[in-house]
């Protein structure tokens, strides 16, 4: 057997030595090679749900296409089911011109084959596509405490920060990998030190900052770091409720997409915290100060990729990460208000609400609610928006959103909910 640096059990070592088949032997080399990539000691067993982000079947990655066959031949699966990433395409909901509808369908030719694959690999049904697996319509939830192998950034900065799961930012599948074999490396998040915060971030702003703008703040100045963040207590309250924890997956998305940022502390609110305050601080913690003007200058250092800058919006994203229930009713009455004052019935451009299809469908359960949506022209989809924006004829639109992580990956622009707000009724900037 090959000699690795990683301590391995009996057990590991027969993978190695092909006792458990070649396939096997495969799955567990690339983890542990992966593992010692990272230094890591040895190997730690799952005992939560696993996630994938790997959703969509792109042309080119046929070699995955080859390896998920691979894997099923020789009878492999997840030891427990698992959830994955939102699929790419919905043309029910998301209106897409011939030429776009052309190059989606060359792009994801093999979509229909790859979730066949996800099927028979242990995925856990056939609404399992979405960011947001940890809603509580989706049901794939984990427990403070639990080893975790997840890549997709907004779900581990979820599970490691509100939760108090433990996941680093694994690769693309070598997650799956990991599940498969039931084990992850045992290096950085998983850790104890490595959950420790290098970074004091103080929020001393006047009102309580926008989501995604103060995760993108964090998330640009600590990178790959962990904040430890004080003052949003001030506007949150102590622990965690609904609002809450809507508030914190966004910014979490913003600051794992913005920068790297896989786990977060906030003072008097999540798990960790509340336990062991200041303590989780290193020695030598550096400060970040976030007051109104560094808001502001984070906001205006956003570039502008439209090519004309002065364009109609021809659509709106809402929706990245996937919302909970309670954001869908929040935007709908948000809508209807401010469509009210302006004296319209629909809004001005095609304004798209995108969410975990568990989470749409609990929402249509709610006929008057529904109806209220589809009258003032709003759809609902279970897409992830960045791949929307990944076809190159979609990228030419002048889309706008509220979602810093949608900006950051895309042409799409951001702006602050009450500037979508009147974006969308009125139809211009």
């Amino acid at each position: 057997m090959k000699q690795y640096k990683m301590e391995l059990t009996d057990e590991e070592k027969e993978i190695l030595e092909g006792k458990h088949g070649e396939v096997m032997r495969k799955v567990l080399e690339s983890v542990v090679l992966y593992g010692e990539a990272f230094e890591a000691r040895r190997l730690l067993p799952i005992d939560g749900p696993v996630h994938l982000v790997t959703s969509f079947a792109l042309t080119g990655i046929e070699s995955v296409f080859d390896m998920m066959d691979e894997l099923i031949n020789a009878g492999l699966k997840t030891k427990e089911p698992f959830t994955v990433d939102p699929r790419p395409i919905d043309y029910d909901n998301v209106e897409c011109t011939e030429a776009q509808k052309k190059i989606f369908n060359a792009m994801y030719e093999n979509q229909e084959k790859y979730e066949i694959q996800l099927k028979k690999l242990g995925l856990k049904d056939g609404n399992a596509f979405t960011c947001t697996c940890y809603m509580p319509e989706v049901g794939n939830i984990p427990k403070k405490g639990q080893i975790l192998s997840w890549a997709e950034s907004s779900a581990v900065v979820y599970a490691n920060s509100i939760i108090g799961a433990r996941t680093n930012r694994m690769s693309a599948l070598i997650e799956l990998l990991c599940g498969i074999i039931g084990k992850v490396p045992e290096f950085g998040l998983v850790t104890d030190e490595g959950r420790r915060a290098t970074w004091l971030v103080e929020v001393k702003t006047s009102t309580l900052p926008n989501a995604q703008v103060l995760g993108s703040a964090i998330g640009m100045k600590v990178m790959e770091d962990v904040p430890y963040i004080v003052g949003l207590d001030r506007f949150l309250g102590k622990g965690i409720n609904s609002a809450t924890l809507d508030y914190l997956k966004d910014m979490g998305a913003a600051s794992a997409s913005n920068g790297a940022v896989g786990l977060y502390h906030v003072e008097n609110i999540t798990p960790e915290a509340v336990e062991q305050g200041r303590s989780l601080l290193v020695e030598n913690y550096r400060i970040y100060t976030i007051d109104d003007n560094e808001i502001k200058r984070v906001i205006d250092s956003y570039p502008i990729l439209w090519k004309d800058l002065n364009a109609r919006p021809t659509m709106c994203f809402i929706g990245c990460p996937h919302l909970s229930l309670e954001q869908i009713y929040d935007w709908v009455e948000k809508i209807s208000d401010r469509l009210s004052k302006a004296g319209k019935d629909k809004v001005s451009i095609n304004t798209v609400l995108c969410a975990a299809p568990d989470v749409i469908s609990k929402f249509k359960l709610d006929s008057e609610a529904y109806k209220k949506l589809v009258d003032m022209g709003l759809h609902l989809t279970y897409i992830c928006p960045l791949m929307y924006m990944s076809n190159p004829e979609c990228a030419k639109q002048p889309i706008v959103t509220n979602s810093n992580k949608l900006r950051t990956y895309s042409t799409a622009r951001f702006f602050l909910d009450e500037d979508i707000l009147d974006i969308i009724v009125n139809g211009n900037i």
